[in-house]
């Protein structure tokens, strides 16, 4: 999981259909698989599998930083000079998987009903 810098709700619409297949593209450029995801608002959920020639580091690092150029090119209209600028916050939160992942699954795909679950129960007056 990762997420937009100071979770920022920026993955909306038109960066959020066409992030799912830049991110597939990238992973899949360092030999990995996600094999679920779901984008939010705010954050990233994603279960990938990982070769062991690479480390998450690497894999997750280069996946930030090309989805944070790649939204910069397309959305922000910048062509070069990232250097300073920056989309993701830094780290992300990573869980190897082993017995439990079925239940990574249905966490990545229910997450999106389950915050709005919780986002209703602040609105209602206590």
């Amino acid at each position: 999981m990762f997420i937009p810098k100071y979770r920022k709700k920026v993955l909306y619409g038109q960066i959020r259909r066409e992030l799912g297949e830049v991110i597939r593209e990238l992973a899949r450029q360092r030999e990995s698989q996600i094999e679920e995801g779901h984008l939010m608002a705010d954050h990233v959920h994603m279960m990938i599998s990982i070769p062991p020639k690479y480390s998450v580091a690497q894999v997750m690092g280069y996946i930030k930083g090309k989805t944070a150029i790649h939204i910069a090119r397309v959305y922000a209209g910048r062509r070069r000079s990232f250097v300073g600028q920056q989309f993701w916050a830094r780290g992300y939160w990573v869980a190897t998987v082993g017995r439990d992942e079925a239940a990574v699954r249905r966490y990545i795909r229910e997450q999106e009903k389950e915050d709005q679950r919780l986002e209703q129960l602040t609105l209602m007056p206590l």
